[in-house]
């Protein structure tokens, strides 16, 4: 039975991966420099929409509350479509882990609502956020907490019922569904829109955490940070090929559960690249579609190429 099945599947797969170039999905860029909206490569893709990511505590720090307004300043200049996204403060990260220390804890639901409104009033054009990046990594308070993840994202919904929320972020790793169903439970399901980091399927070429969150939840999903990686230790070595095939593979991916194909409305509504600036050469995760310098790397050519045939 396997034996019959397996190769109609693929097969199907592919002529989903071949279909016409038309798409219902949105094209972004996630990214946390705000010298992107004044390099000409990005000018020339005239993408809109995109992700800030903004500790939730931001305006405690004279510096990074100066970032946070510069770049908020340049979107705004650029007028971008943007969807910031709140996560853990800086400096509490050790080892891709996320510090016990008191000064890391999750913040109680009153401050993080307060920080939710703070922000509201210092930048009321925005209108779409993102509840909490990667919640349930464990790089973030939040990995063994969904409870507490569904109770920010009730705050924000009552403090902003006109606001569009991302309610749980996650990453496609094993403890996703789990970890979901949790958040699910907690939330009452009144969550539509959904974040998904699925590296692992865009790096691997499969589509495995992708049809996992699809299967689980209700409403669209965002890929609110996917692509291709240049370089992961050690995991994956620098290659800009192999980056660029993988920033291919991405689109195809999100093709193939393109609903003109089924004629059913999509639920993989949005795409952000993650990101733009790449790292120096010393850095252990680099995904950016240009180096440092600002000089576009195959990557950004393969992703040019598709986000102009898909994002209509």
């Amino acid at each position: 039975m396997y034996r019959r099945l397996f190769p109609l599947a693929a097969l199907v797969f592919c002529v989903a991966l071949s279909a016409p170039a038309q798409a219902d999905f949105k094209v972004g860029i996630a990214e946390q420099d705000a010298a992107m909206f004044d390099n000409k490569k990005f000018q020339a893709l005239r993408i809109e929409r995109v992700r800030y990511l903004v500790p939730f505590d931001w305006y405690k720090n004279a510096g990074q509350a100066a970032e946070v307004l510069g770049f908020m300043t340049r979107a705004e200049q650029a007028d971008a479509d943007l969807l910031v996204h709140f996560t853990a403060r800086r400096g509490c990260y050790r080892n891709s882990r996320y510090s016990s220390s008191k000064s890391c804890r999750a913040p109680s639901v009153r401050k993080y609502r307060k920080a939710f409104n703070r922000f509201r009033r210092e930048y009321p054009s925005v209108r779409t956020f993102g509840v909490w990046n990667e919640a349930n990594h464990v790089s973030q308070p939040l990995a063994r907490k969904p409870g507490l993840a569904a109770r920010y994202f009730l705050a924000a919904r009552k403090a902003c019922r006109s606001c569009t929320l991302v309610a749980a972020d996650v990453l496609d790793t094993s403890n996703m569904t789990s970890w979901v169903t949790k958040f699910m439970r907690k939330s009452g399901r009144k969550a539509r829109i959904w974040g998904l980091h699925n590296y692992a399927d865009v790096n691997r070429k499969r589509t495995a955490g992708t049809r996992a969150l699809l299967r689980l939840v209700p409403g669209q999903v965002w890929a609110t940070e996917t692509g291709g990686l240049l370089k992961f230790l050690p995991s994956y070595r620098r290659s800009p090929s192999r980056q660029a095939n993988r920033t291919k593979f991405m689109f195809k991916l999100f093709r193939a559960y393109d609903s003109r194909r089924s004629g059913m409305r999509s639920r993989l509504t949005r795409l952000y690249n993650y990101h733009w600036t790449g790292a120096k050469r010393k850095a252990r995760f680099d995904a950016g579609l240009v180096n440092p310098n600002g000089k576009p790397r195959k990557a950004y050519k393969q992703f040019r190429k598709f986000a102009r045939r898909y994002d209509r």
